[in-house]
């Protein structure tokens, strides 16, 4: 199963925990509903499809309502600690959380303590609260674009805002960021860097690049990005190898974009719909579960 933690534009969303049914254009969890737009919705319509497709059981979320201000973050953030111990995940993927370094370290002891440890991913918030406990290397796979693998790449950096301009320079191209991050122990086991072109890379160097389908006016589309944190949070929930699941997560993603023939006004919604067509172009695997949860976390390089 995999479980994604994570919050919704909608400040009167209460903390709640359970499994995510996608309905239309609508998530439903515990009786409450949130429309798909970019941020968690989208990562969690994406993975709610893969698992789908995959006959495998629903994606369960840990959510709360935050715009901004942080206190619904800070609410789940202690609902995480109280329940997390209790939990049996096998992926565990965090996405849109205020970052907060105090609560992240709490959070990450109560991971400790779970029945076994999860395959581990984040995203957004929670990838820079983990850049900035120094606790990078707990995590099996960022999900960065190429601003925030800058972030990683600052080792001086205690916030996003203060990544510092020479770093951001567009001279400094995605494999010279990774080296740079992997130097200083700010990345996780893996990096799946999102953008005009995609790389997955770990502390080797680059180990796999990813530019087809190149569907340019993807770049303006808001979402594109957290659909492709949870395409691969969920293959691997089923049972891809994580290195696997993140090249095919990326060409899925691609490849739904390019089969909904967008414009810069194409709403997420129409690219996550093509999700199951795009993944019935590109696997062979009849849908179900194909491997056992023991290869879900991959092999080191």
């Amino acid at each position: 199963m995999l479980a994604v933690v994570g919050t919704v534009p909608d400040q009167s969303f209460p903390v709640v925990c359970g499994r995510i049914e996608l309905k239309g254009g609508e998530l439903e969890i515990g009786g409450h509903r949130v429309g798909v737009g970019r941020g968690t919705p989208a990562l969690l319509a994406a993975a709610c499809l893969t698992v789908r497709h995959f006959g495998a059981a629903p994606v369960l979320a840990h959510l709360a309502g935050d715009v901004g201000l942080g206190d619904g973050s800070r609410k789940l953030y202690r609902a995480l600690v109280e329940d997390l111990p209790r939990a049996d995940y096998p992926v565990l993927a965090f996405h849109y959380l205020l970052p907060d370094v105090d609560w992240h370290n709490q959070v990450l002891f109560a991971i400790e303590e779970m029945i076994r440890r999860p395959v581990l991913i984040a995203d957004a918030g929670f990838m820079y609260a983990a850049k900035m406990s120094g606790q990078a290397p707990a995590y099996d796979l960022f999900t960065p674009d190429i601003g925030e693998l800058a972030f990683l790449a600052d080792e001086k950096a205690p916030h996003p805002f203060y990544t510092r301009g020479f770093i951001l320079h567009e001279d400094n191209r995605a494999p010279d960021l990774i080296a740079r991050a992997y130097e200083h122990d700010n990345a996780a086991r893996y990096l799946l860097v999102k953008g005009g072109r995609d790389y997955l890379a770990g502390r080797s160097g680059v180990l796999e690049t990813i530019d087809s389908p190149g569907v340019e006016v993807l770049e303006a589309i808001g979402g594109t990005g957290d659909t492709l944190t949870g395409l691969v949070a969920a293959l691997v929930s089923v049972g891809f190898e994580l290195k696997e699941a993140a090249v095919l997560a990326s060409r899925t993603n691609r490849l739904a974009g390019h089969l909904a023939r967008p414009s810069p006004a194409t709403p997420i919604t129409e690219i996550v719909s093509r999700i199951p067509e795009a993944l019935d172009s590109l696997t062979s695997r009849p849908a179900k579960l194909h491997q056992q949860r023991s290869s879900a976390a991959g092999a080191p390089d």
